[in-house]
């Protein structure tokens, strides 16, 4: 099954990058709100008190004007009035002798006329009234009352508002578009994380180095490219063996087969030995497939490779065979082998496949021999046949189950023989010789004692009859 190209949208997806869009604009609302209020207030103070001023202004011009007329009891002229001031004078007792405004200048004016002092009321902001009084002689003679509609301010307080508001807006919706791109590049992201693991899941292993700049969504994806490479080496390592180990259980299997077989033919009444031969058949397929199933596992467990055990197996699996087809096996062992720490299990299917590919694929006397070279044992298994050069290079390579030639089950022997430490390799290609190289075990050091005399490292196989040394 194809992962798709594109995840479909569900609800819970759209509403997680709503909600990021959603919270940034919230967040972002409340503190341009936050600023925004204050600025608002700040704003409008500020403007009162340039309206103020600009009444102060307009008064102050107006006393310039008048101030003379008033200080020698005249009235006053009515040059200084014009259509862009809306001013009057009003004498000491509030009342008004020229200009425009009310007949009683109201409590500004008093104000003015009994502090002596420049006032101003901006009442319900209905109308800005600025009064500056006049003196001579230290009183206050007249007062000059200006004043400005409160619609006007209102109107002016309103645009500055609207500045404000517009503003904001803006700033708002900034924030909304670089949450929105944000929450995509989140979104998008993570979509395409669901996406890998939903190929991981179908056994796409392959792996992507792209970078988003996100420390924790960068650490996913290395994290899933990990997991995929191990899956992929996993299922590769399961799929080799799992082709190799049936080549392994192939030949017993068929051993097993033919014997019956020849029993059904032979015509006998007396069947027993080959159901002997046939049980004890059956128990060496019992033991290879414990063997590979530990060693699918790792549960192998090593120890001193019990080499006479093992040649002993050889010599009554193998040789009966090679006897079927006339052909011969020996087994030559040096004296005094060093002590080899190796998986038994191992080296058994080792075994297993180096005399299965001699049967097979060689010809004439099969030898295996088993010599000490220094800091290694090596087990050579030969045969009369040969390999082309050409076919010696890839000996090893892993082929399909059901490939012809040597080397089928060749690469499960290399790998085992290596993770026990050692060596497998075509040490001659005619006549054929395929050479395990085990490292040797070294011995404890033994204080024998002021009486003992001194002791070498003794062989550990001791040859059943009919064995040859070299």
């Amino acid at each position: 099954m194809e992962p798709p190209d594109r995840l479909e949208s569900t609800g819970e997806e759209v509403g997680v990058r709503k909600r990021i869009v959603w919270l940034t604009v919230a967040v972002a609302s409340v503190a341009i709100g936050l600023f925004v209020i204050p600025l608002a207030l700040v704003a409008e103070r500020f403007y009162m008190n340039t309206e103020v001023s600009e009444l102060e202004r307009q008064a102050s011009s107006v006393v310039s004007d008048v101030s003379g007329d008033v200080q020698r009891g005249r009235a006053p002229s009515p040059a200084w009035i014009n259509d862009e001031i809306d001013a009057a004078v009003y004498d000491d007792r509030g009342v008004k002798i020229a200009g425009d405004g009310p007949g009683l200048g109201g409590d500004t004016v008093l104000a003015a006329i009994r502090k002596g002092e420049v006032e101003h009321s901006d009442e319900n902001l209905k109308e800005l009234v600025v009064a500056i009084p006049i003196f001579h002689d230290g009183d206050v003679k007249a007062v000059v009352r200006s004043t400005r509609s409160g619609e006007q301010v209102i109107e002016n307080l309103a645009y500055r508002y609207a500045q404000i508001a517009l503003l904001a807006i803006l700033a708002v919706l900034v924030t909304w578009l670089l949450a929105w791109r944000q929450a995509a590049k989140l979104g998008g992201s993570v979509e395409d994380l669901s996406r890998r693991a939903l190929r991981l899941g179908d056994g796409d292993f392959t792996t992507e180095d792209r970078v988003t700049g996100i420390p924790e969504i960068d650490e996913v994806r290395s994290a899933l490219n990990a997991t995929a490479t191990r899956l992929d080496a996993l299922l590769a390592r399961e799929r080799a063996f799992s082709a190799e180990a049936s080549h392994q259980l192939r030949t017993p299997l068929t051993g097993l087969q033919l014997r019956l077989e020849a029993a059904l033919r032979s015509g006998r009444t007396d069947h027993t030995p080959a159901i002997l031969a046939s049980l004890a058949e059956v128990d060496r397929l019992e033991r290879t497939i414990t063997d590979l199933l530990a060693l699918a596992r790792g549960t192998r467990q090593k120890g001193i490779l019990d080499l006479n055990g093992l040649l002993s197996e050889v010599d009554q699996v193998w040789g009966p065979r090679l006897g079927s087809q006339q052909r011969a096996l020996r087994i030559r062992v040096e004296d005094d082998l060093p002590p080899v720490e190796a998986s038994t299990a191992a080296i058994r299917q080792v075994l297993t496949v180096l005399m299965g590919n001699a049967v097979e694929h060689g010809r004439g006397t099969v030898t295996v021999s088993v010599r000490d070279i220094e800091d290694a044992v090596a087990i050579d298994v030969a045969d009369e046949g040969s390999v082309s050069e050409g076919a010696g290079q890839d000996l090893f390579d892993r082929r399909e189950p059901d490939a012809e030639g040597h080397g089928i089950g060749l690469a499960l022997a290399r790998r085992l023989v290596e993770a026990e430490g050692g060596r497998l390799q075509l040490r001659s290609p005619d006549p054929t010789t395929l050479t395990i190289f085990l490292p040797v075990t070294a011995p404890p050091v033994v204080d024998p004692g002021p009486s003992t005399p001194e002791r070498g490292v003794q062989s550990v196989l001791q040859l059943p009859s009919g064995w040859t040394r070299p």
